[in-house]
C-alpha cells in the first residue's frame, strides 16, 4: 500500500493567509507533504497587524489533535504560537496520549515590537512539560533571551544559550539569526548526540523584502515537512533554510495588502510525494 507523508500543524488561523495554519499548510503542500491542522485560535488580522485573537476551547484543541493523530498518524508535528496555559496544557496532554514521531516547536513568545505574547504560566508549562517532549525548538534571538534569561544574545553567546535551552530536555535547538544585522544570516543547530553537543551552521544571504510575514512559521513547518519526507534533522534544516530563502526572494517584488506581505510559498511546488506504507 502507498501513502503520503503527513505533517500536522497545531497553531492559530491567519485569515490573511501569510502566517499560522495557512502558512504551514501552504508550506507542507509546496513540499509535497499532506498537511493536517488543529486550530488553537482564530485571529482577526491582515498584513497591517493583529486586531484581536479568539481562543478555541482547550478541549476542542485536544480533540482535534487526538482525532488526527489516531487516524492519520503524522510523521511530524509542528506547534506554533500558543499564548495561554489552558491551550498549551491541552496540547501537551494530547501529545502525551498520542506521542508523535517528531515534534518541532516554534516558540512564538515575543512580538516584533518587543511585547511579550506568552503568559507567564504558559511559559512555565513550555519549559517544564513541552520542551522535554520536543525534538527541535526554533527560537529567534529575542525568544532565546526569554528562555535563557540572558539580556542579549550575541554571536559569542549562542553556544551558552543553546546549552541552557538543551538543559530543559529538548533534543535539539535551532537558534535563528534573522534578527542579527549584516548581509548574511546564520542559523545554528545544536543537538545532543551520545551525550555530546554537535553543532551545524546554516548561512544564507539576507533578502531585501518587506514581505516577511510568516517567515518563522514557514521555516519550522518546512523542517517538519522534510523530516516527514524522510530527511535527517541536519538535512531537513538545511533544505528548509534554502526553501525559506527562495520563498522570500520569489515574493519580494509582489504586493499583497498594504502592510507586511507574505512569502511566495509556491515558487516551485513539488508534486505530492507517495511512499510505501509500513
Amino acid at each position: 500500500m502507498k501513502r503520503y507523508p503527513v505533517a500536522l500543524s497545531v497553531a492559530g488561523s491567519d485569515p490573511s493567509g501569510g502566517a499560522g495554519i495557512q502558512a504551514d499548510l501552504k508550506t507542507f503542500s509546496a513540499l509535497g507533504v499532506y498537511g493536517a491542522a488543529a486550530v488553537t485560535a482564530v485571529t482577526v488580522q491582515n498584513t497591517k497587524g493583529v486586531k484581536y485573537v479568539h481562543s478555541v476551547p482547550a478541549q476542542v484543541v485536544y480533540d482535534q489533535i487526538v482525532a488526527v493523530m489516531e487516524d492519520l498518524h503524522p510523521d511530524a508535528v509542528k506547534i506554533g504560537m500558543v499564548n495561554d496555559a489552558a491551550t498549551l496544557d491541552a496540547i501537551i496532554n494530547a501529545l502525551t496520549d498520542c506521542r508523535p514521531h517528531f515534534l518541532v516547536v516554534d516558540p512564538v513568545m515575543v512580538s516584533s515590537s518587543g511585547k511579550m505574547l506568552m503568559s507567564s504560566d504558559a511559559l512555565t508549562l513550555l519549559e517544564k512539560k513541552l520542551l522535554p517532549m520536543t525534538d527541535l525548538l526554533t527560537p529567534n534571538i529575542p525568544e532565546t533571551s526569554v528562555l535563557t534569561g540572558m539580556p542579549s544574545v550575541s554571536a559569542n553567546d549562542v553556544e551558552a544559550a543553546a546549552r541552557a535551552i538543551l538543559d530543559y530536555g529538548t533534543r535539539s535547538v535551532l537558534i535563528k539569526g534573522g534578527h542579527a544585522s549584516g548581509c548574511v544570516k546564520t542559523d545554528v543547530l545544536f543537538s545532543i548526540l551520545d551525550g555530546n553537543i554537535s553543532l551545524n551552521e546554516y548561512s544564507a544571504p539576507s533578502v531585501a523584502s518587506r514581505n516577511t510575514h510568516g517567515t518563522g512559521c514557514t521555516l519550522s513547518s518546512a523542517i517538519a515537512a522534510f523530516v516527514a519526507r524522510g530527511d535527517s534533522l541536519v538535512e531537513a534544516v538545511g533544505e528548509a533554510k534554502r526553501y525559506l530563502t527562495s520563498a522570500l526572494a520569489a515574493g519580494a517584488d509582489i504586493t499583497i495588502g498594504d502592510g507586511t506581505g507574505p512569502l511566495n510559498h509556491f515558487f516551485s511546488p513539488v508534486p505530492a510525494i507517495v511512499i510505501d506504507k509500513e
